[in-house]
Formats: structure tokens, sequence, C-alpha cells
């Protein structure tokens, strides 16, 4: 992230960019409050620099069982659908498209969610912020594929993401990755493998291709679905 788009607040380190437009239609000017007042309220606490202490997401939410990452939100579906229905787990949810975000920030405020936190930014500023064994649960869903070779380093799977989530999500968590992209479905059992953190448990082809229990979708997946395109879901154990 360069010094001209990185925003008040976030991390000390600069890198490239893995995500691609931050921002679509204007907002609208009660998004635009949301903005402005509920996101402050929400938003989740960041490390400025090396020297600042690692942040326990428990202190956030300290009054809930479990944590969640999601990486990517979107549009929110499965963010908000997730939160209302495990109000005993807290969501931190990441997501540098801003008119995702106002969605998002909408639902909090129409529907009372407590147990969402929100990140507009970079998820690797999450995971940079966070203690050991933090997690128990991340979900990346349906990133983006960066279908060109020359740019497959910026897909969100790779090395350097993979030793973060490791280090993040307690052993005997999980990681789940869903796409539509076959090549992107090899690629992260490919790194996942080298990485050697993360334990794929699929058993069938007909596991890796139903989607996990409780599962609510996303506006991508429905998306795939109508054009033809089968969902892959891989879920990973974090290895002790």
């Amino acid at each position: 992230m360069t010094d001209k788009t990185k925003r008040e607040g976030q991390p000390f380190e600069r890198r490239p960019l893995i995500y691609g437009r931050a921002k679509g239609k204007a907002l609208s000017r009660r998004q635009q409050q949301l903005f402005e007042t509920l996101l402050p309220q929400v938003a989740f606490p960041l490390r400025t620099s090396a020297s600042d202490p690692a942040i326990d997401p428990h202190t956030v939410f300290p009054e809930l069982e479990a944590i969640h990452l999601e990486v990517g939100f979107g549009g929110g579906e499965h963010l908000v659908a997730r939160a209302r229905a495990n109000p005993r787990t807290g969501f931190i949810g990441c997501e540098p498209f801003m008119n995702g975000v106002a969605k998002v920030l909408a639902a909090i405020d129409e529907e009372d969610l407590p147990n969402i936190r929100v990140h507009h930014g970079d998820a690797r500023d999450v995971l940079d912020s966070l203690t050991d064994a933090s997690l128990d649960r991340a979900y990346v869903l349906y990133p983006d594929p960066w279908p060109k070779a020359r740019h497959n380093k910026r897909r969100f799977i790779g090395p350097d993401t993979l030793a973060s989530l490791a280090r993040v999500i307690r052993p005997g968590g999980i990681l789940e990755v869903a796409s539509d992209i076959p090549d992107y479905i090899r690629w992260t059992l490919a790194e996942t493998r080298r990485d050697g953190h993360f334990l794929w448990t699929a058993n069938s082809k007909a596991e890796w291709e139903t989607p996990p229990q409780d599962w609510p979708g996303t506006r991508y997946e429905a998306k795939a679905i109508r054009e033809g395109r089968t969902p892959c879901y891989l879920e990973f154990i974090r290895a002790a």
C-alpha cells in the first residue's frame, strides 16, 4: 500500500496490494453518515508500529466465546448471517471495498449486531495485529483469483498470509476457503500443503463440492452458480 492510499490508523508495513478497486458508485447520504458515526465505533483496533503490543480479540469481545475472521467479506451476506445466527461468537470482517463496508454498517445499524467489528482495508493489517492463537476460525471466500500468471503473487493465499493465519488460528481451529475457480482451488491445496500447518479434512469429492452445514452463501457464490461454475469448499484444520 503506498503512502498516498494508506488510511490513518493502518499498520506500519508497506507492501503490494492484493485487491482491486476500493470503491464503486457514490455512497448515499445515510451510508456516508454511517462511515462518519458508526464505523469509528465498530472498527477493529490495529497496531500502528512494531513496538505496539499485539491485540487479543477477546478484549474487544470480552463476553463472547469464540472469535472468527472473514477476509474480504464483499457485500457482507456471509458475515452478517453468521453474526446473526451466532450471537456468542465475535466476528472480525475485513474488506477494502467501500461499498461493501457500507452494506455491513447498515446491517449492524438496522439489526443491532454487537458481535461484528469491521476493518475497512487489507486483512493483512488485522493478521499483523492479532495475538498468537487467538482465532477459532477464518474464512477466505471467493478471493480475487488474479488469473494472469504474472499476477499470481497477489493472490491472498500464499506463503506469507498462510504463515500469518497459522500464527493467529489456534491449534484445532479451522480455515475455510471457497472458490469457483479451479486453478485457485489447485493453488490453495498446493500452497497449504507446502506450508504444512493446515490439514485438509475432505475424504471425497462430494465433501469439497458440498457447502458446510448452515452455510449462508454469498452473492459471488450465487453468481458463479447462475453462470454454471461449481464452487468448491475447502476446510483445513490448524495442525498442533
